[in-house]
């Protein structure tokens, strides 16, 4: 496990550092960041909402914060990030909101002070793009979905 520093920017009065929920949890806990103490949301049926964090992150060069869902708010309540994964590059400095969808049949209630999301901290590779005119073989070769058993 490898610890950092990075410099968060408090955009709300009402805003929540993100905090691990365990010594050994790889993902931060993201909070949702009303206008009010007492505010929340409702997300309908199938429908996706931008939850406020209120806060805006200096992600260091090298690294990508990573938005997933919280498994038991996912299991239980059907919430669950629209995207599946949001991708917060490092040089983003806006704030860090999280588009969550409702999969479940009933309405959902979001509240201020709520975990939505978790953030998982990685490092990552840019690539060069070469074009060329032909690949190297492979066994799989183009065989696609399902093209290595069901």
């Amino acid at each position: 496990m490898k610890n950092f520093s990075m410099r968060v920017k408090q955009l709300s009065d009402l805003a929540t550092l993100p905090t691990y929920g365990s010594d050994f949890a790889a993902g931060a806990d993201l909070y949702a960041c009303m206008d009010s103490p007492s505010g929340e949301v409702i997300i309908e049926p199938g429908q996706t909402l931008l939850v406020h964090t209120g806060l805006a992150m200096e992600i260091p060069e090298g690294l990508v914060g990573l938005i997933y869902a919280r498994s038991g708010l996912a299991s239980k309540r059907g919430l669950a990030p629209a995207n599946k994964v949001g991708v917060i590059d490092s040089d983003y400095r806006g704030e860090i909101m999280v588009a969550l969808h409702n999969h479940s049949a009933i309405p959902q209630v979001v509240t201020h002070g709520e975990r939505i999301a978790q953030m998982v901290f990685a490092p990552y590779y840019t690539a060069d793009f070469v074009l060329s005119d032909s690949l190297d073989d492979t066994s799989r070769g183009s065989g696609g979905f399902g093209s290595t058993g069901a």
